[in-house]
């Protein structure tokens, strides 16, 4: 497999893989609590590999993906070290992070789905029985014959309305608990009404009795209730992803013993052994050893930073060239990796706030409907002294103004514009988010990894001679430099052939070196070759003889950046760039793409500042990110996109995931979100309308329960169709 982010697939298999990957997740942690994130897993294919690979090592008992978590959970001898199966997985293409499984949720399993998505099919299969005994009523079914139907009707639509109308009965009781009526205290009432008459009816020998209207009521509700579930539904916290990305373990040195800890062992003062490749376990300062440090997760630097004895390192930067030794200055809740969790959860709950059109539209309509189905019973009550017409009609108010248009009316628009912005590339995980998108006047954009695509490129490899390319290829060959790594790939695609160097060895911090025909070559840093460093990226090729020559590597822009820039602009967007990257890069991809504001060298708590003050100044920002450093700011925004190839914990920070690599999507989502807002209010409207016609047709006596019910499925019917418009 390919090191590069795989494309999406959407094979039998994948749709398949969900079904029991959690329960065989559950049972391998069970074993052992071994965890990797898998970033660029999504099919079938990723499962197979990855599961293939790992079993095969010495020690590995098994290991289960989870596709959905993007995970692969280990059963393995104690002596397997998250190292070896992360070194596997890079070899095979598969970058993976290691992650505390005591840190992570207990509650993976989408039970509140599945609990809604049963008591729907519940009330699915008793409504269309119930509907088959009123179609015999209906039709003259007479006396006992009549009452026989009814009572059917009554032993199937009882429990079934017990069950399948428990959310609304129990958030109906919290609501009053809590001495406010939301929108599922009518629903509630409506539905106890219902039954109660239909009850009474059939045990007077009534008639008319109104079961097949209660659980169909039901059902349309509990269909709307579960799209608005499925259009909210986020995996998980973002706060808790990033503190499960925390290394677990270090390696303390004491007395010259290494010895491997958990992190909640560790003390200010212990020293730390830090290998090429790992991660900081905690933020320290360097004792001893030179190497490069990676802090692009943290930061958005694309260049690595020099470290050495003295240098500050942070807890979740990567170490790449050689061993260190760190003193520990904060381990566990007090390094930055973990402050910015802790940024990322204030922010959540923030944004939690937001107060949807649906909500806002509840807290209005609710109390009328209370005080309008109360007053018809009291009127009819004192006009006729009949009890049992009173609150028939008041029972019809209930049901004719029951809030169910009200509650399709942002899920089914939110259904059919996910649906769309799907096929554009876009996957919606917040119910709220397209009201806030349409809401957006200010968009802020990371740079790498954003509006670029996060990784160098040589771009002057035609204008070195031949025999410069085939030295830089064997000397960036035995580097693990990320500059390095960039400049052999190219090499090789370009079918140079690489020179017969020898003794190659990379110097951690400064490059690698060799021997050809007797005279050292190097690669690497412009002090340490002895080349004067010219501005933007560059690594340095000194041959034994004459100067020194660079190779120069940019950041590509992502496909359709320029176009989704050019599209906000002309939208009336006011687009800014933040990172944390050093000037002279940011410079340039702004000045490239046309962004007039910008800032370099931003720190995550910075990027988060800038952004609430935004929000104080009246802004509402949209943040487009997708680094470590990044999860606060795109927390802590109105809203948030991320692309598919982002660290998970932005992803799940955001509220919108780019699928493909292409940015001009961007402008659509905005675009479409103003459409779904208008429908939205469409739909407030029509039901709305709907009631200023069917309520004075109730409250007049004019319209029985079961009359109430299917004028209400008709205007749930209406809202649906309205909301399919904008496909």
């Amino acid at each position: 497999m390919s090191s590069s982010a795989p494309s999406l697939s959407a094979c039998p298999a994948c749709v398949a893989a969900p079904a029991a990957e959690a329960l065989a997740e559950r049972r391998a942690e069970k074993q052992e609590g071994l965890v990797l994130s898998l970033p660029t897993a999504h099919c079938a294919v990723c499962i197979s590999d990855v599961e293939r690979t790992l079993a095969a090592l010495p020690g590995v008992r098994s290991a289960r993906v989870n596709l959905t978590q993007k995970r692969v959970s280990v059963a393995a001898a104690p002596g397997v070290t998250a190292d070896r199966l992360i070194a596997a997985l890079k070899n095979i293409g598969y970058p993976a992070h290691e992650l505390d499984p005591g840190l992570l949720s207990a509650t993976e399993t989408d039970r509140a789905g599945r609990d809604l998505l049963m008591r729907l099919g519940v009330a699915g299969f008793a409504m269309m029985n119930i509907m088959l005994l009123s179609v015999a009523v209906w039709s003259g079914a007479e006396a006992a014959t009549r009452d026989l139907f009814h009572w059917i009707s009554a032993a199937i639509a009882l429990p079934v309305l017990a069950f399948s109308g428990q959310p609304f009965f129990a958030s109906a009781w919290a609501s009053l608990k809590a001495r406010r009526l939301g929108m599922d205290v009518p629903i509630s009432l409506a539905l106890i009404l219902a039954s109660s008459i239909s009850l009474y009816e059939t045990f007077a020998g009534g008639h008319h009795a109104y079961f097949d209207a209660a659980v169909s009521l039901c059902f349309f509700l509990l269909a709307g209730r579960y799209l608005d579930y499925r259009s909210r539904a986020a995996a998980r916290s973002a706060a808790e992803e990033l503190t499960a990305l925390e290394v677990p373990r270090a390696t303390r040195i004491t007395g010259g013993i290494e010895t491997v800890v958990p992190i909640a062992e560790l003390a200010i003062g212990d020293f730390v052994r830090v290998r090429p490749g790992a991660r900081m376990p905690v933020d320290g300062v360097v004792t001893e050893g030179t190497s490069e440090i990676d802090r692009s997760l943290l930061t958005g630097e694309t260049l690595p930073v020099w470290a050495g004895e003295g240098s500050i390192v942070n807890a979740g930067e990567v170490n790449l060239t050689g061993p260190l030794t760190l003193r520990v200055t904060a381990a566990g809740r007090d390094t930055s990796l973990h402050r910015i969790a802790d940024l990322v959860a204030v922010a959540e709950s923030a944004r939690t706030r937001y107060t949807s059109l649906a909500d806002r539209m509840a807290r209005a309509y609710s109390p009328v409907v209370h005080i309008m189905a109360f007053g018809a019973f009291s009127v009819w009550l004192y006009l006729t002294g009949d009890l049992r017409l009173a609150v028939n009609i008041a029972a019809a108010v209930l049901i004719i103004t029951c809030p169910c248009a009200l509650a399709l009316a942002v899920p089914a628009v939110v259904t059919s514009a996910s649906g769309k912005l799907f096929r554009k590339g876009l996957l919606i995980k917040d119910g709220t988010a397209l009201e806030r998108l349409a809401e957006v006047d200010t968009v802020v954009f990371d740079k790498t990894g954003t509006l670029t695509m996060g990784t160098p490129e040589p771009i002057d490899i035609a204008a070195h001679p031949r025999a410069d390319l085939e030295i830089a290829a064997a000397l960036a060959a035995g580097s693990a430099h990320p500059l390095s790594r960039a400049l052999s790939a190219a090499l090789d695609a370009a079918g140079i052939d690489r020179a017969a160097v020898t003794d190659v060895r990379e110097e951690p911090g400064y490059g690698v070196e060799g021997r050809l025909k007797g005279r050292t070559v190097r690669l690497g840093r412009a002090e340490w070759v002895g080349a004067e460093p010219t501005d933007g990226t560059a690594t340095y090729l000194a041959k034994g003889q004459g100067p020194a020559s660079a190779f120069a590597f940019t950041d590509r822009a992502r496909p359709g950046a320029t176009d989704a820039i050019a599209a906000l602009k002309g939208a009336g967007k006011r687009v800014i760039l933040l990172s944390g990257d050093t000037e002279a890069p940011v410079a340039r991809l702004a000045s490239d793409l046309g962004i007039a504001e910008w800032q370099s060298g931003q720190r995550p708590d910075e990027k988060a500042g800038h952004i609430a003050m935004l929000q104080e100044a009246g802004a509402r920002v949209l943040m487009v990110g997708d680094g470590l450093n990044d999860t606060a700011a795109l927390a802590s925004a109105h809203v948030s996109i991320s692309p598919a190839s982002a660290l998970d914990a932005a992803r799940v920070a955001s509220d919108i995931v780019l699928l493909g690599q292409d940015l001009s999507p961007l402008s659509d989502a905005v675009r479409i979100a103003g459409q779904a807002r208008t429908r939205i209010k469409q739909n407030f409207a029509l039901s709305l309308a709907y009631n200023a016609i069917a309520v004075p047709v109730a409250l007049l006596g004019f319209a029985t329960p079961l009359i109430a019910a299917l004028a209400m499925s008709t205007s749930s019917i209406t809202v649906s169709l309205n909301a399919l418009r904008l496909k």
